[in-house]
C-alpha cells in the first residue's frame, strides 16, 4: 500500500474496541484485518459466511476455500465459524454487528455514502454494502480525499447513486477525521503534518471546525 492508505488504516485499525464484531467492506477495509493487534479479542465478519477472520495468509499458505466478500484469500482464527448467506446477512439485519467499516466512492457533507457501483465499470450488483449501512450499529468510512484526478471525493452532495442517506458516523481520510452529527460534518482531526488550509482546499463540502481539534490550530471556523 501506499504511504497514504497506510495513514488511513492505521488510523481506522483505533475505531475497533476489544469484543467488537466488525464487518470489513471490500477493498481497503479489508486490509485493516492485518494490523489488528494480536491481543485484542475482536472478531471479524465477513458477508459471503466467514466470522472470526484473521490475517493475509504467507504466500505459498493460502487455502482456496477461505476467501472474502472481496475474493481474497485469507486465514481464519481459532473458534472461527461458517455459515451461509442467509445467517451472515440475519447477523447484519439484526443489528448484531458493532462495526461496519467501508470504502467509498464520494461522502456528502449530510453523511449520504455513495460506494456501490464505479463509474464506466460493470457491476453485478450492490453487494451487501446497503444492509451493512442500515444494520450495522456504527459506520466507518475510509477512503482517499481526492481521487485520481485530484478532484475532492468528500462532496456538497453525492454525484453517484446512494448506498444509503445520512449513514456515515466517521469519516477517514488521508488528511483528517470527520465526524457526522445532526446532519453537520465536524472536523475533528488532521492527519500528521496536514493544515487545515490543505483539508479546506480539498474538501467541496461545508463542514465546522471542533474546538479540541487535535493540532491546535484553531479553535471554530466553517468552509463556505
Amino acid at each position: 500500500m501506499s504511504d497514504d492508505r497506510t495513514k488511513i488504516v492505521k488510523r481506522a485499525v483505533q475505531e475497533i474496541q476489544n469484543g467488537m464484531y466488525v464487518n470489513l467492506g471490500i477493498g481497503l477495509p479489508t486490509r485493516i484485518a492485518s494490523y489488528i493487534p494480536q491481543d485484542m479479542n475482536v472478531m471479524l465478519h465477513s458477508e459471503n459466511g466467514l466470522l472470526g477472520i484473521g490475517p493475509y495468509p504467507l504466500e505459498g499458505e493460502e487455502d482456496p476455500d477461505l476467501i472474502n466478500a472481496g475474493k481474497e484469500t485469507i486465514t481464519a482464527i481459532p473458534g472461527a465459524s461458517y455459515f451461509d448467506s442467509a445467517e451472515s446477512f440475519a447477523m447484519i439485519r439484526g443489528g448484531h454487528i458493532h462495526l461496519a467499516i467501508l470504502g467509498a466512492m464520494e461522502v456528502a457533507g449530510n453523511g449520504d455514502l455513495a460506494n456501490w457501483m464505479i463509474p464506466g465499470k460493470m457491476v453485478k450488483g450492490m453487494g451487501g454494502a446497503m444492509d451493512l449501512v442500515s444494520g450495522a450499529q456504527r459506520v466507518v468510512v475510509i477512503m482517499e480525499h481526492v481521487n485520481k484526478y485530484g478532484e475532492s471525493k468528500v462532496k456538497t452532495a453525492c454525484t453517484l447513486p446512494l448506498t444509503g442517506q445520512g449513514v456515515v458516523d466517521r469519516l477517514i481520510t488521508d488528511l483528517a477525521v470527520f465526524d457526522f452529527t445532526f446532519g453537520k460534518m465536524v472536523l475533528i482531526e488532521l492527519q500528521p503534518e496536514v493544515t487545515l488550509d490543505e483539508v479546506l482546499a480539498k474538501t467541496d463540502a461545508a463542514f465546522l471546525v471542533s474546538p479540541h481539534l487535535n493540532s491546535g490550530q484553531v479553535t471554530e471556523g466553517r468552509q463556505t
